[in-house]
């Protein structure tokens, strides 16, 4: 390439935009926020869950999320019930969000607290989140079975889907037997 060509083309290079995906980082709750939201003027105490490998092993069989749970972020409610707060991947980024299970250990609500994707916040809506109230472990939470997937947000729907599957494990197992 002559040096002519060279700067014939280089105001051609230099104009075309450059694509990317951009990533928006979104918080919508804050801890606090979600706890009022879903327990509205209750009181509770953290109450951080030690996992053993077992119960480890079956939330991850039993859900499919691999990314692991932080035992922290664990707190209960006066009247026996639970508020959770969990992340799984949507696509690519994490997305946070925060479960409220009642004293019958049926799911109050789901919160998103964080969404980091550029696409698929379709589960933010109030009315995709609200197929998850009143369920328990006797529901196959599951995407397509009783959870319905969003088009365009699929991952994001299965991930958040398992997400909650996963909490309602762990309710089962260790948290609806504590004496408080």
């Amino acid at each position: 390439m002559n040096i002519k060509t060279t700067l014939a083309v280089l105001p051609v290079v230099a104009l075309t935009p450059i694509i990317c995906n951009v990533v928006v980082a979104k918080t919508y709750l804050s801890i606090e926020q979600a706890k009022e939201v879903l327990f509205p003027k209750s009181y509770m105490v953290r109450h951080p869950v030690e996992l053993n490998p077992e119960l480890i092993y079956q939330m991850r069989k039993i859900s499919g999320v691999r990314h692991p749970f932080n035992p922290k972020e664990v707190w209960s409610v006066g009247d026996g019930s639970w508020f959770i707060v969990d992340e799984v991947v949507g696509k690519h980024e994490m997305i946070k969000y925060a479960v409220g299970i009642d004293q019958n250990g049926r799911i109050r609500g789901v919160e998103i607290m964080q969404y980091n994707e550029s696409y698929g916040g379709e589960v933010k809506d109030k009315s995709w989140r609200q197929q998850f109230i009143g369920k328990s472990m006797k529901d196959p939470i599951q995407l397509r079975v009783d959870i319905e997937n969003i088009a365009g947000a699929t991952l994001s729907s299965k991930h958040l889907t398992d997400g909650v599957k996963r909490l309602m494990v762990m309710h089962d197992a260790i948290l609806k037997r504590r004496q408080l």
